[in-house]
């Protein structure tokens, strides 16, 4: 089905390293939610009254469906919308989704390609013994995979 169907991987796609790892392993591309919700101003610290009287914390706020969000930003509540300023938001986004970028572009070059299209599944390696078996990938710098055999 490869150029019939696209593969957009969705759901804890959080940074650069995020979305090389899901290019290698064959998505077209990357959607992203709670984070760009994160880079607007959602689950900031300075509201950490407002969120434990939601019953949660900042940090950890993902109601955002139930329209209280304390940042304003998932709301139709006139009175929380106020409290987002857009063009601050905005800026925010704007440079989460330039560093996400330059992120996944740094660790294609690294891997010796020109682009992030090229990312291919040998390019996946773990930095640690541990992340390597789990994985079932290399650990970076060798061909050794724990728990499998080489002969």
């Amino acid at each position: 089905m490869h150029r019939k169907v696209q593969l957009i991987v969705s759901g804890g796609i959080r940074n650069g390293a995020d979305v090389a790892k899901a290019l290698a392993l064959g998505a077209d591309a990357v959607s992203i939610g709670t984070a760009a919700l994160v880079a607007l101003g959602d689950n900031d610290p300075e509201l950490e009254e407002e969120y434990q009287k939601l019953g949660t914390t900042a940090g950890a706020y993902d109601d955002w469906h139930e329209g209280r969000d304390p940042a304003g930003i998932s709301t139709q509540d006139p009175e929380l919308s106020k409290r987002l300023d857009p063009v601050l938001a905005g800026r925010r986004l704007a440079n989460y989704l330039k560093v996400m970028t330059l992120e996944a572009q740094t660790i294609a070059r690294a891997c010796g390609k020109s682009h992030v299209h090229n990312l291919e599944p040998e390019d996946l390696v773990a930095l640690t013994v541990e992340a390597a078996a789990m994985a079932q990938v290399p650990l970076s710098g060798t061909d050794w995979i724990p728990g499998k055999n080489h002969d």
